[in-house]
């Protein structure tokens, strides 16, 4: 802030018009940094909570008494519409770092689907939020949002989650088998490769905003984006350049920016975006001991899991 001022005041020297007008700016500056200071506060502060719970409060009994996603939103489209509102926000930020917070974002969407999932006490309410995670997916999948739609399988296909077979047997499963297969990892995740150009060439010819909404799954495009550029040489055997790995780096770099330009055109709805981004969530073992108290250990492995976790 100290070098913004001095800029704007060696700018604004002996002209009092642009003198005024590099204050108001500041200003506006210093009230948007203050407001983003604030949110980040609130949510390390939750995060600590989050840490600090005693071990009375990670049980699903204690837990019971918190509000569901259902509670707050059973529309899977409008679920889906705050996702991609989040989602965009990741790609318009600028910062390095910014690749950090994103692979935060894809593993707290997993782990928050799975703590929704594990929370209920009644099986018909589980199955119920299980149907309903398919049914975003399945939206998310309509949008171009594949990486919302990979957090979502990823956690639905946690163990502590996976487990749950009398769960399990009362949801119809053929949707989310068809979206398992779109994100089938085999033959390098071919199938989903095909519909995200599919989705790339529907945004090209796109006649609304929404046609044009392309997100991909965030870390399998900076894996190939950073093979593409450690495994291939910048200069031939022959010394000369390797215009063939730069024109595809440049490629992909290119569409990307293409989609991070898109503005979401869904009504944000404050109220569930703050519970996406702000909700508490279970870590790895207290969703496996929800996961034993919905539904008992099986074997031995899992009764003992459930005998050192307690």
């Amino acid at each position: 802030m100290r070098c913004l001022k001095d800029m704007t005041h060696h700018v604004a020297r002996g002209d009092e018009y642009s003198w005024r007008a590099m204050q108001q700016m500041t200003q506006r500056l210093i009230k948007r940094l203050s407001a983003l200071g604030q949110y980040e506060e609130a949510v390390a502060a939750l995060n600590a909570a989050a840490m600090e719970r005693p071990a009375s409060l990670k049980s699903k009994q204690a837990s019971a008494q918190r509000n569901d996603v259902l509670s707050l939103c059973d529309d899977p489209f409008v679920l889906a519409q705050q996702l991609t509102h989040i989602e965009l926000g990741f790609f318009r930020k600028r910062k390095t770092s910014n690749l950090e917070a994103y692979v935060s974002w894809f593993n707290r969407l997993s782990y928050l689907v799975a703590t929704e999932i594990c929370m209920p006490m009644k099986k018909k309410h589980r199955a119920r939020i299980i149907e309903f995670f398919i049914d975003v997916a399945q939206e998310c999948f309509n949008i171009g949002n594949f990486n919302s739609l990979m957090a979502i399988i990823t956690g639905m296909n946690m163990s502590p989650v996976a487990r749950l077979k009398k769960t399990w047997n009362k949801v119809n499963t053929d949707k989310f088998e068809i979206l398992e297969h779109q994100m089938d990892p085999s033959s390098n995740f071919s199938n989903y490769r095909t519909a995200l150009r599919g989705a790339n060439q529907r945004s090209e010819t796109a006649h609304s905003s929404q046609e044009k909404i392309v997100i991909p799954f965030f870390s399998l495009l900076i894996k190939d984006i950073y093979f593409l550029n450690e495994g291939c040489a910048s200069r031939l055997p022959n010394g000369h350049i390797n215009f063939e790995k730069l024109w595809e780096l440049a490629k992909q770099v290119s569409e990307f920016l293409v989609w991070r330009q898109v503005v979401c055109p869904f009504d944000r709805d404050r109220r569930i975006l703050q519970y996406l981004v702000t909700t508490p969530i279970f870590t790895e073992d207290e969703l496996h001991l929800a996961s034993y108290e919905s539904e008992g250990p099986e074997n031995n492995m899992e009764k003992d899991s459930r005998r050192s976790l307690r």
